[in-house]
């Protein structure tokens, strides 16, 4: 079964605002059995348009990955991120085999 992944990109505007949502992200995404793959780090842009910090994360499946953005947990973080950033996030389906 291929696993699922959550790819964001995010431009924050208020850091010190946005420390809550990423102190609370390790706990819900480990209660889905998700883990980080790429948290910021450097990036190159060749073609189209970015956000200043980049993010995948890792999940069992696809199944896993939208129930964890579906939860109430992850839904009630989206609260504190929302007013201190601007996020694209795509949760899509790895590739299964060769």
């Amino acid at each position: 079964m291929p696993k699922g992944y959550w790819i964001g990109r995010v431009d924050v505007s208020d850091v010190e605002s946005y420390k809550p949502y990423m102190a609370n992200n390790p706990a819900i995404f480990a209660k889905f059995g998700g883990r980080f793959i790429v948290r910021g780090g450097k990036f190159e842009n060749p073609e189209g348009s970015a956000r200043s910090r980049n993010v995948v994360i890792e999940f069992p499946d696809y199944a896993a990955a939208l129930a964890c953005y579906n939860s109430a947990e992850y839904q009630a973080n989206i609260k504190i991120r929302q007013p201190h950033s601007v996020a694209d996030i795509v949760i899509i389906e790895g590739a299964d085999g060769a």
